[in-house]
């Protein structure tokens, strides 16, 4: 918690003890300058705190008669789970406004809760630290995200100001079906109403939304989860990777993400006779791939990728451990002879 954060907390604390409190006397007490109490004044104000100036000679700042912040009853497990949730937000890049935001909301968490519970909570914070830092960019606005879910909840279409990824603008009408959550990112799926497409639009990307005239009926087993994975899997990049693995659909799902990869089962008759070996290069039916483990899938999956580099590729595919086939592209071939050759040198050092 920053020191701001702090002494704001420290004037309401101050304020709560009752009477008037002179601009000098809290400059004093909170070791500021009176136009900083000013600004802490404005503050709570903000935070919905009620504060009330009083002018004259012996003017100064009180809470509103009958005002104090109850405490907030809450279990050690409640707490903690409310805690985390504010912090998991804000790694996780869902925030939809600055930082500030979520450091208020957990200041006002800390200030009504019991004082052990808030003095354990405060621990937390001050020795926790995240190996996923957040993902950058911008984060949508708070009006634009609660708007397009009350729009969806009520079935309105909405009007949005998007800007795609090439960066060109536009002016588009959607029918709202749902939000998702996914990657330190918000996107809204939603049809177009004149030919009823499904779209796919990034939340940090829509300028305004502005909520139509009219009704319409989502479709009931529309999954907008679902919808999101496979549109991110569908997105156009500079590389179009076409893999066939002999594994079962978890395993390759551990490796490749729904996000990442589409995947497709093929059926046993369209399967070479020989397979691949374990590098990718196909056999010739004399020699035989290691086994798979007992519990594994012997069938073969299709898998198709939309990358921008293929570099990350070959260590997945090791990592996968399972026979495969690079159908396409041959550069990739490439890359996966060139780490195979730099693991077999290393293996084999002295």
């Amino acid at each position: 918690m920053t020191t701001s954060t702090t002494r704001v907390l420290a004037l309401l604390e101050i304020l709560q003890e009752g009477g008037i409190r002179p601009v000098p006397d809290l400059a004093t007490r909170l070791d500021v300058d009176e136009r900083t109490v000013r600004r802490y004044i404005g503050h709570l104000l903000d935070l919905g705190v009620p504060v009330d100036s009083v002018r004259g000679r012996y003017g100064g700042y009180r809470l509103a008669p009958g005002y104090r912040m109850p405490p907030l009853m809450l279990t050690d497990e409640e707490a903690l789970a409310v805690l985390l949730g504010l912090l998991a937000g804000q790694r996780a890049g869902l925030v939809t406004t600055s930082a500030a935001a979520g450091e208020s909301a957990t200041a006002k968490l800390q200030r009504v809760l019991p004082k052990a519970l808030g003095q354990r909570l405060e621990a937390l914070l001050e020795t926790a630290d995240f190996t996923a830092r957040p993902r950058p960019g911008t984060a949508p606005e708070t009006g634009v995200l609660l708007g397009l879910a009350e729009a969806a909840r009520h079935q309105r279409p909405v009007v949005i100001r998007y800007t795609d990824r090439k960066g060109r603008s536009s002016e588009r009408t959607v029918l709202p079906y749902g939000l998702v959550a996914h990657s330190g990112r918000w996107y809204l799926t939603g049809a177009d109403p004149a030919g009823q497409e499904v779209r796919t639009f990034r939340l940090d990307r829509i300028a305004s939304m502005t909520v139509q005239s009219g009704s319409f009926v989502t479709p009931a087993d529309f999954d907008p989860a679902a919808t999101v994975l496979e549109a991110l899997a569908d997105t156009p990049w500079t590389h179009e990777v076409s893999l066939r693995v002999q594994a079962g659909v978890q395993h390759i799902r551990r490796h490749f993400p729904a996000d990442i990869a589409n995947l497709s089962m093929i059926p046993a008759a369209a399967t070479p006779r020989g397979g691949p070996d374990r590098t990718g290069a196909p056999c010739d039916g004399t020699d035989s791939p290691a086994p798979l483990p007992a519990d594994e899938d012997t069938g073969w999956v299709h898998v198709r990728i939309r990358a921008e580099r293929l570099d990350w590729i070959p260590p997945v595919l090791a990592a996968l451990d399972r026979p495969f086939v690079i159908e396409q592209p041959t550069a990739l071939r490439d890359l996966v002879r060139a780490l195979a050759r730099r693991l077999d040198e290393r293996a084999t050092v002295e």
